[in-house]
C-alpha cells in the first residue's frame, strides 16, 4: 500500500473554488517551464481504455517527452511503461506530481471521473497546464474550482471531448451561426447508450486483484468493500460515486456542438424524468429538460430535451425525417425559425431539413476545405492543439473556461436525476439551486486515504 500524502480538505477545496462565481476567461497561451530543448515532457495519470488512447495521442507529437506514467491497475502501467521505456512509473498520482514537479511540463488526467478534479487540481497547484478527460469533473463546484485555478494561474488547459476539433462538428457550429435555420428555439439530443443501473448495490465482497491497488482506485469517494464487475475496469460510469451516468459520459460529446454553436451559459431550470433514486446508479433512462436564458443565436428562451438509454430517443414530430428515414443512432436536432438542422453523433455531415424535405447546402462557402475522413487523425488535432498551445503555438478551443460550463450544464442534470419529475431551478450567480435539497449534491465529501 502507498504511502499516505496530504490532500485537499474539501472545505478548503469549496473555499478556493470561489463557488459563486466562475473564473474570468483564460488568458492567452502561457509558457510554463520548458525544457531548454523546447520540447513538452507530458506526465500521465489514469492508463485505461481511454487513458492509453490519450497516451497514444499526446506522444504522436513530434514535440512530445512521455517522462510519467500513473495508474493504480499494474497490468494498465506495465502496457504504457512498454511502450514508454524511459518513462517513470507510479501508482499514485500524488506521489508523481511531489517527485517530479521539476521535470514535467504538463499532465495529461484520464482517470475515471471521480478523480479529475483531486489530480487536476493539485497539477495546477504545481503551475502545470493540465488536459482532462470529459466530464472535465464529478461535481459542480469542482468545475468552477478547476475554471477558476486555470484562469488565476494563466494555465493552458483543454477537456478531452475530441470531437470538438472535427471537421463535422465546426461545420455545423458555422451554419448554426450563420443563421441557417433562423433563431434556434429547441434542440432534442440523444444517445441509446446505458451507463445506468436500475438495481440493488452489491453485497459482500470480493477479493481484491493482486495487480490492482483498491484503495487508491477509489482515491477520495467514500470507501467500499471491492466488488468484481461493479467499478473497475469499465463499469463505474454506472455509480454514482465514480462516475456521471450516462449523460456525464455521451451528453457531453453530443452537447457540446449546439451548446458551442449557441453560445450559450448555464440553464435556469432542469427536470429529469426518470425513476426514483435508488442511491447507487444511475437511471437506465433519462429525459432531461432544460431552458436556457437566450442568446444572439436562440429564441428569448431555449428548450434543451436530452434523451437516453435502450430505444432513446422517444417518438417526437421534431424527430421525423424525410422520407421516413430512421434517426441517426445518436445525435441531435436543431428546430429554428427557418427550418431544423440534424447533426449525427459522429461521421456524417450536418442536414438541413424544410417542409419534411432535405435541402442542399452550399458548405464549400465556410472554406473548411475537404471533409477529413482519417477521423483518428482529426482526433489527434485536439491533443495536438492542447501541446502546441503549450508550446505558445496558438490556443486551446475547449480550456477549463468553456469545459466548466458544459459540464455544469450536464451535472445540473445529473443531479436533477435523484429528484424525478421535479422542476430544479438553478441559480448561477449564487451557485445554488432555490430548492434546499438539491444542493447537498453539488460538491463530494473527500475521503483521506
Amino acid at each position: 500500500m502507498s504511502k499516505k500524502i496530504s490532500v485537499m480538505d474539501r472545505r478548503d477545496f469549496v473555499k478556493k473554488s470561489g463557488i459563486g462565481l466562475f473564473g474570468a476567461a483564460l488568458a492567452p497561451s502561457f509558457l510554463n517551464n520548458l525544457n531548454a530543448a523546447g520540447r513538452l515532457r507530458t506526465a500521465h495519470i489514469g492508463l485505461g481504455s481511454m487513458g492509453m488512447a490519450d497516451l497514444d495521442a499526446i506522444s504522436s507529437h513530434e514535440l512530445v517527452d512521455v517522462v510519467a506514467l500513473c495508474d493504480v491497475d499494474g497490468i494498465n502501467l506495465a502496457k504504457a511503461k512498454a511502450l514508454h521505456l524511459n518513462a517513470k512509473t507510479y501508482a499514485d498520482y500524488r506521489e508523481l506530481l511531489k517527485d517530479m514537479g521539476d521535470k514535467i511540463d504538463a499532465v495529461i488526467v484520464s482517470t475515471p471521473d471521480h478523480t479529475h478534479a483531486p489530480a487536476s487540481m493539485m497539477a495546477m497547484e504545481l503551475n502545470k497546464p493540465v488536459y482532462c478527460q470529459k466530464p472535465l469533473t464529478h461535481h459542480v463546484s469542482e468545475a468552477r474550482a478547476m475554471n477558476k485555478m486555470a484562469a488565476e494561474k494563466n494555465l493552458v488547459t483543454q477537456m478531452g471531448i475530441q470531437v470538438h476539433s472535427f471537421y463535422d462538428y465546426k461545420l455545423a457550429t458555422l451554419l448554426i451561426q450563420s443563421g441557417i435555420i433562423g433563431k434556434v428555439h429547441t434542440v432534442r439530443a440523444w444517445s441509446p447508450k446505458n451507463w445506468g443501473y436500475d438495481g440493488p448495490g452489491p453485497t459482500g465482497s470480493d477479493p481484491v486483484p493482486s495487480t490492482l491497488d483498491w484503495n487508491l482506485w477509489q482515491g477520495t469517494a467514500a470507501e467500499r468493500p471491492y466488488k468484481e464487475g461493479f467499478y473497475h475496469p469499465g463499469n463505474w460510469r454506472k455509480v454514482m460515486d465514480y462516475g456521471c451516468g450516462t449523460l456525464g459520459d455521451m451528453g457531453v460529446h453530443i452537447f457540446d456542438t449546439p451548446y458551442n454553436a449557441l453560445q450559450l451559459d448555464v440553464p435556469e431550470t432542469i427536470l429529469n424524468e426518470c425513476r426514483l433514486p435508488t442511491g447507487f446508479g444511475f437511471p437506465e433512462h433519462n429525459i432531461v429538460t432544460y431552458e436556457f436564458p437566450g442568446t444572439d443565436y436562440t429564441a428569448e428562451k431555449l428548450k434543451w430535451v436530452w434523451y437516453d438509454g435502450g430505444g432513446a430517443p422517444s417518438n417526437h414530430l421534431d424527430l421525423v425525417l424525410p422520407d421516413g428515414e430512421t434517426l441517426p443512432d445518436q445525435g441531435a436536432m436543431f428546430m429554428g425559425e427557418k427550418g431544423r438542422l440534424l447533426l449525427p453523433h459522429f461521421q456524417q455531415l450536418p442536414r438541413k431539413i424544410v417542409d419534411g424535405k432535405y435541402v442542399e447546402m452550399d458548405i464549400e462557402s465556410f472554406n473548411l476545405g475537404k471533409p477529413v475522413k482519417d477521423y483518428n487523425a482529426e482526433s489527434k488535432k485536439h491533443y495536438h492543439q492542447f501541446v502546441d498551445a503549450c508550446l505558445g503555438k496558438g490556443e486551446t478551443t475547449a480550456p477549463f473556461s468553456y469545459a466548466a460550463r458544459l459540464t455544469e450544464t450536464i451535472l445540473l442534470g445529473v443531479i436533477a436525476g435523484r429528484f424525478p419529475n421535479q422542476t430544479l431551478h438553478w441559480n448561477s450567480k449564487k451557485a445554488k439551486f432555490d430548492e434546499k435539497e438539491p444542493n447537498e449534491f453539488l460538491d463530494g465529501k473527500y475521503r483521506e486515504f
